[in-house]
């Protein structure tokens, strides 16, 4: 890839995220109420970020696993075919399970994961994601609960890459190429 020279403009800021995290962490929380033990999902690698701060206000016993899917490699836009590079290493047939998702943009990778889940036969399998483009949606698809929606914006920041980079911002920014 050559290199593109861009800026990124804070979009949400790590005091909204925080205060979002908080927020859906209760509502899943009173959701998942009486669980013997939610099975979280997390989506690697763009949640792993959001995952981290999540699990941690959740008030439930949780168990926390890792599934790798890829639409995009190092490009701005989706493939739409997606690969399983990492598969969960529990089992999920009759638990409770939330998968947790950075970004649901065309929808195509969420809804090949979720329907690889549902196939393994969880007791309840619920969608939780940091940020929703409505507007990119290819794929008939919606998350239980969502932090932010976010217009039509290459994003970065809070776990989200552009080709590895930007992971450690501690905030939202959007990506304007100079």
């Amino acid at each position: 890839m050559s290199e593109r020279t861009y800026v990124i403009d804070q979009m949400i800021s790590a005091k909204s995220i925080a205060a979002r995290v908080e927020a859906l962490a209760a509502e899943i929380t009173r959701a998942f109420k009486g669980t013997e033990k939610l099975v979280v999902v997390g989506l690697l690698r763009g949640s792993f970020v959001f995952i981290a701060d999540l699990v941690r206000e959740l008030d439930l016993p949780v168990e926390v696993d890792f599934l790798e899917a890829s639409s995009y490699g190092d490009a701005m836009h989706s493939s739409r075919e997606v690969r399983i590079l990492k598969d969960l290493r529990s089992e999920i047939a009759g638990r409770d399970v939330l998968l947790v998702e950075d970004i649901v943009d065309t929808g195509f990778t969420l809804h090949h994961v979720k329907n690889l889940l549902q196939s393994r036969e969880p007791r309840r399998l619920e969608v939780c994601a940091l940020l929703d483009k409505p507007s990119r949606r290819e794929v008939e698809i919606k998350a239980t609960w969502t932090g932010f929606e976010i217009p039509d914006e290459f994003v970065v920041g809070y776990g989200i890459d552009f080709a590895q980079r930007d992971r450690n911002l501690p905030y939202i920014g959007k990506v304007r190429f100079v």
